[in-house]
């Protein structure tokens, strides 16, 4: 009973204690008390001094000359892409398909260089080499803005290109530009891709190329849709960097376009057997 007893005043106690410690709190007055904070001591460490005592490029401990510390987003960067190398059969006649791009600048702001065509009969059939200046606006997608210049047997045409380039959900590599040329004529093109790993080295690739033109240009391509390829591609990647592949690929016109190839004598379906090799460094 007695050590009960003594509980019950300590609690007793306690309590009394912080009622008159909580009402003193309230009639206090904080008007001359200092918050914490203010300035920093005399003598108080440098805030954007690195560990060791450097910063980037300012401050007492700054290095001489050009600063060595950069950021990932501040190095540039270079890479030759040459996506397909290739051989075609078909029933019209071989010829050598090429498709490349190389590139060099920062994550951010680069420039881009895009080169296509086909090379058959000892001339180029068609070739479309392009200069862009390629901005991230995500980190999965850019915008591109530069010039286009066909060559080959097309007319030589020199175009304004404008578009986007990137990974799309699922991995699914798109590329999307339109052109204005000089002349006032008005062109789109969409490409896609998607590697599917069925095992670490053997890589299967569908690929798809959709062309249209806003103006016919007699003879060689008519308004609207203009032709379509549809491939399929499946490479052995002895390295990430070098990898031979095999492939098929059917090439469709459309509209004006397939008249215009009627009347030359040219199918208008094309199926085409490749080997070819796909490099990048």
């Amino acid at each position: 009973m007695k050590k009960h007893h003594l509980i019950s005043v300590g609690i007793a106690v306690g309590a009394l204690i912080s009622s008159f410690a909580f009402g003193a709190s309230t009639d206090m007055d904080h008007s001359t008390m200092s918050m914490q904070g203010g300035s920093a001591p005399a003598d108080a460490r440098d805030p954007n001094a690195y560990s060791g005592g450097f910063t980037l490029d300012s401050g007492p401990y700054a290095l001489p000359g050009e600063r060595e510390l950069k950021l990932a987003d501040e190095q540039k960067f270079g890479r030759i892409w040459i996506e397909r190398l290739e051989r075609g059969f078909s029933k019209e006649s071989p010829y050598t398909g090429f498709e490349g791009q190389a590139w060099f600048g920062s994550d951010i702001n680069r420039l881009s260089i895009k080169a296509e065509g086909d090379y058959s009969n000892g001339v180029f059939d068609e070739t479309r080499t392009e200069a862009l200046w390629a901005h991230a606006i995500t980190p999965y997608w850019d915008t591109q803005l530069g010039v286009r210049q066909d060559m080959g047997l097309v007319p030589n045409t020199t175009w304004l290109a404008f578009g986007i380039q990137g990974l799309a959900p699922y991995w699914f590599h798109l590329d999307a530009e339109g052109y204005v040329s000089t002349q006032g004529r008005t062109s789109a093109r969409v490409e896609g891709s998607y590697d599917m790993y069925l095992t670490q080295r053997i890589v299967a690739q569908p690929r798809f190329e959709v062309y249209a033109y806003g103006k016919q240009e007699d003879p060689y391509y008519g308004s609207g849709l203009n032709s379509s390829s549809l491939g399929l591609r499946l490479r052995y990647e002895i390295t990430r960097q070098f990898a031979p592949y095999i492939g098929v690929q059917w090439i469709n016109t459309y509209g004006q376009t397939r008249t215009m190839n009627s009347l030359d004598g040219i199918s208008s379906q094309q199926t085409s057997f490749l080997a070819g090799v796909r490099v990048w460094y």
